[in-house]
């Protein structure tokens, strides 16, 4: 008999660590597996996410297919982890996904500090002009989608993390948390 893994979805802005926090319990837990929102491609879901959210931001408009099928061969497989993290940024709105997951977490990054990260660490050989555009749109139609997760996602989530710790300490009381709540 298998044990179902526990699956822990890991939100935050972009630049706000999901990716970073999500590798690293995947290396500090053993027996785990890790599934990456970015990797996929998830056909007809929005594509201009400041009207996405001006419309009111509906979760179930995203089609989760690919990461959801990927969910379900780890819960069904003959040798599941004991955990599958994701770097996935709804939590428990969008409704398929929601029924597969055990306990959410958010990773509060202030706005400011995620900008900084997403700059740093997107435009290491750019010019001054392109990271100029990139901060220009983020005014104009990208902090939306920001304002969006906070307001939403950040409630709707089970554990808030600061994101402003180090990621060793985000991760060792995401692990915390974890054995509290016997995870």
């Amino acid at each position: 008999m298998t044990i179902r893994p526990t699956i822990i979805p890991i939100a935050a802005v972009s630049g706000g660590g999901k990716t970073t926090i999500t590798k690293k319990l995947g290396h500090k837990l053993k027996n785990s597996k890790e599934l990456f929102f970015d990797d996929y491609d998830f056909e007809d879901s929005p594509e201009d996410l400041f009207n996405w959210v001006k419309e009111g931001a509906d979760y179930n408009l995203w089609n989760l297919e690919p990461m959801l099928s990927d969910i379900d061969f780890l819960i069904n497989s003959k040798e599941a982890p004991s955990y599958v993290f994701l770097d996935y940024p709804f939590s428990y709105k969008n409704d398929r996904m929601k029924k597969h997951i055990d306990h959410s977490i958010y990773i509060d990054t202030p706005l400011d500090v995620a900008m900084a990260r997403r700059l740093t660490r997107d435009y290491k050989n750019n010019s001054i002009t392109e990271i100029h555009n990139d901060l220009n749109f983020y005014l104009k139609y990208g902090r939306i989608a920001y304002l969006e997760m906070e307001s939403t996602i950040k409630p709707n989530s089970d554990t808030v993390i600061d994101g402003t710790f180090s990621p060793d300490k985000i991760v060792e009381l995401i692990i915390k948390e974890i054995r509290d709540r016997g995870l």
